[in-house]
């Protein structure tokens, strides 16, 4: 007999349903392998990010590194999507980047720790549930917009270089393209860094590495209180950008959880990872970090590139993370940056949804579906903001649903003459009322033309909210005043429980 999806404890080949566990990993030589390469590939690709993010966000590199370090070492116990990467991030530093300009570096500190604190509010509170109404339309322009801007990300280190870079990186980009053609013992990013870096010092060539993006820490990271006075002013402050941080944070982290999901064919636990963000987060804050959440580009690294899938290897890539940048930070400064933009454009053209784009697809899908995608990647890419762009999207998507489902709506008018001679107009509707649908319902009737008994049969249709039984209450009025009799005949379950409800009780514009 099989043993069933639901107990993957004791399942140690991942399935559709179920992954490797730690256990497994550590009992398994091939596993642990890739979850080591996994994190130490994560680890060095990190490394540049956050002292970019630090500079975006207007403090010191080492407030990145430590951040992503503390995030990352967190997470791997506290998060509910196993090898899910998180850092420091470049959402997150833009929108504190305003609180250490105007306010200062300690206030910076309160504000990740008020972030924190409110991510695990949400968290406990449900909002990972709200991931429901996220489409794929929304998905696929999230991802494909991820994409696109990480591959941007790599332009400025491309620009204004030594012709040596570009063979380079074209070197680095063949390596991790034939190499897994050939093994996959060790993952081909691995093998392009130590490669380039190899030929960078032996040839002696004067190319832009680590080093040059900033000063790494030589010390570990210690205990910080922030500097701020305890009181209402200090809350004004700090409560708009730690809401946001908050939002940004955990709005990426969902959907990177989302997408890994969909990459490795696991569940993972959304609400857990919720509050977990906001518990590394108040961490993180401790130590003086400035703030992170889920990093899809490293975690495509680690889940689809390296083939990690354990908390193991996020746990090592915050530790390899500290060790190389405190204990190896002089060999670290010498890893040539054409590596690492290497890496990450194939990351790039690893993310993009290829499928999405082609001119077969493009004719087979909706244009609203396609007009949802192409607007979030555009809001996207546009606002640099992932969680925007994403906002945007759903927005766009139930606005286009609204007006698809409201077009479905069926009005259909009957006089039927009964045994004495009497005259009956029976008007049927059919569809979903709702107040895109409903709200013209009352130019739909023909009064003048109407007996004077009239029914509105509604067996065939929903009433969903408010405006619908304001519009049903518009109608009975109308004919009302023309001294015409309305019976409403055919409402069930909720919806008549919700007519009831409110007929008569709402004002008539």
């Amino acid at each position: 007999m099989s043993t069933p999806v639901s107990t993957p404890v004791s399942t140690p080949a991942p399935t559709r349903d179920s992954a490797p566990t730690v256990r497994a990993a550590l009992r398994s030589p091939r596993l642990l392998r890739t979850e080591v390469l996994g994190g130490l590939v994560v680890a060095l690709a990190l490394i540049p990010e956050a002292i970019s993010f630090s500079i975006i966000a207007g403090v010191d590199p080492r407030v990145g590194l430590f951040a992503s370090f503390t995030m990352a070492v967190s997470i791997a116990f506290l998060g509910g999507r196993p090898a899910m990467i998180s850092a420091a991030t470049g959402a997150v530093a833009l929108v504190v980047a305003p609180v250490v300009r105007d306010h200062g570096y300690d206030y910076l500190v309160a504000t990740v720790l008020l972030g924190g604190a409110i991510q695990v509010v949400l968290g406990l509170a449900g909002v990972a549930r709200l991931m429901r109404f996220v489409p794929r339309s929304v998905m696929v322009g999230f991802v494909n917009a991820l994409a696109i801007l990480i591959f941007a990300a790599q332009l400025p280190y491309l620009v204004d270089v030594p012709l040596l870079v570009y063979p380079m990186v074209a070197v680095g980009i063949a390596v991790m393209v034939g190499l897994p053609r050939v093994t996959r013992v060790v993952p081909a990013p691995l093998v392009a860094i130590v490669a380039l870096t190899a030929f960078t010092v032996v040839a002696a060539l004067d190319v832009p590495d680590v080093g040059d993006q900033g000063e790494l820490p030589d010390s570990l990271p210690s205990l910080l209180v922030p500097d701020v006075p305890l009181d209402l002013e200090t809350l004004r402050i700090i409560a708009p950008y730690a809401l946001g941080m908050a939002l940004v944070g955990l709005l990426e982290s969902l959907l990177t959880a989302k997408l890994v999901d969909e990459v490795t064919g696991t569940r993972s636990g959304k609400t857990r990872e919720a509050w977990g963000q906001g518990v590394a987060n108040v961490i993180t804050g401790c130590f003086g970090g400035m703030g992170g959440c889920a990093m899809i580009g490293q975690t495509l690294i680690n889940v689809k590139v390296s083939g990690a899938r354990t908390r193991i290897s996020t746990f090592l890539a915050g530790v390899f993370l500290l060790v190389m940048v405190v204990g190896f930070g002089d060999v670290v400064a010498i890893i040539p940056m054409a590596a690492l933009v290497a890496v990450m454009v194939m990351v790039s053209v690893g993310t993009f949804d290829w499928h999405s784009v082609r001119p077969a697809t493009l004719r087979r899908m909706p244009r609203s579906e396609t007009a949802v995608m192409l607007t979030t990647v555009v809001v996207t890419v546009t606002t640099h903001n992932l969680a925007i762009g994403v906002v945007v999207g759903v927005l766009a998507a139930m606005t286009l649903f609204a007006r698809r489902v409201a077009h479905l709506t069926d009005l259909r008018r009957e006089v039927v003459t009964g045994p004495d001679g009497s005259s009956t107009a029976v008007y049927t509707v059919t569809g979903e009322l709702f107040f895109a649908s409903s709200n013209d319902l009352p130019a739909r009737f023909e009064y003048a033309a109407d007996p004077e008994h009239v029914v509105i049969d509604l067996s065939g249709a929903h009433v969903w909210d408010a405006s619908t039984v304001a519009s049903l209450d518009a109608v009975t009025a109308t004919y009302a005043r023309r001294h015409q009799q309305v019976e409403i005949v055919g409402l069930q379950g909720a919806s008549a429980e919700r007519h009831g409800r409110l007929t008569g009780r709402l004002p008539i514009h």
